[in-house]
């Protein structure tokens, strides 16, 4: 399935929104430039269409298959002549858990650099980043957990 390429770069996490509906991981992938690359929640960094589109689209097949992906609140930086910094804060619904189970929403914080190209503007690179709410940092203490060390 085609993506919408967005004519301006206020339009793309609604075109990302979309994208990730059509539960295509080729259909993200081509919104980005074919060199691009994807930096996800946990820190895997793909390089180039083909490995962004092949764990969106597992993922999208398998325990995102019922997420709806909402974009709230944009920023937009443009960066002359033909780029632009777009931060979008996503909620996520609908995950399933390994066995099965529903999970939690999730809020993340989208970053991506834009290009204009012929067809509109595409994503060059971005960065997935969690929202822990209340949380400062992580801590790994056993395991990597969201701290706030302004509460102790």
């Amino acid at each position: 399935m085609a993506a919408r390429i967005p004519t301006e770069p206020e339009g793309f996490p609604a075109a990302f929104a979309e994208a990730w509906a059509t539960r295509d991981g080729s259909a993200i992938a081509a919104l980005f430039a074919e060199d691009a690359d994807f930096v996800n929640v946990t820190g895997l960094w793909w390089t180039g269409r083909a490995a962004i589109a092949a764990p969106h689209d597992l993922a999208l097949k398998s325990f995102f298959a019922e997420t709806e992906l909402r974009p709230g609140r944009v920023s937009v930086r443009l960066l002359p002549p033909d780029h632009a910094v777009v931060r979008c804060r996503f909620t996520m619904t609908g995950q399933t858990t390994p066995d099965g189970r529903p999970a939690g929403p999730r809020r993340t914080v989208l970053v991506f650099v834009l290009a204009r190209d012929a067809e509109g503007w595409r994503a060059v690179t971005a960065q997935n980043t969690e929202v822990l709410p209340g949380m400062e940092s992580f801590v790994a203490d056993g395991g990597l957990r969201g701290i706030d060390y302004r509460t102790g």
